[in-house]
């Protein structure tokens, strides 16, 4: 697991081998504007931002597909632990247009070619 603050995009690709599916799975803390990837689980990130002070309420679990680089693909808001009806998330996506903008900016601050 990798708590980043900037990471090469090639990385995220190295990342992806060890998945069945070629993908990086991560967690966003939108208020702390923390990126934590490279686990198995989403559950596993998110408990390492909780431990380094971050809300729940603040995190959002995300994938990240290498090949989708530069495209709106390259994020997807899908994760179990997205659902959320206390915050108005029903699904396993990130409802909030104003949320996945975010996350969209922190991705593009910290993942790079």
């Amino acid at each position: 697991m990798i708590l980043v603050e900037t990471i090469k995009l090639n990385d995220l690709r190295k990342m992806s081998v060890k998945m069945s599916d070629p993908l990086v799975k991560g967690v966003v803390d939108i208020v702390l504007r923390k990126l934590v990837v490279d686990a198995d689980l989403h559950s596993d990130e998110e408990h390492f931002l909780l431990e380094q002070g971050s809300q729940q309420e603040n995190l959002w679990e995300i994938n990240l597909w290498p090949e989708y680089y530069g495209l709106d693909d390259f994020i997807e808001f899908d994760s179990m632990i997205n659902i959320r009806p206390a915050q108005n998330n029903r699904s396993r996506g990130v409802e909030d247009v104003a949320i996945q903008r975010i996350i969209k900016e922190i991705i593009k601050e910290k993942v790079y070619e």
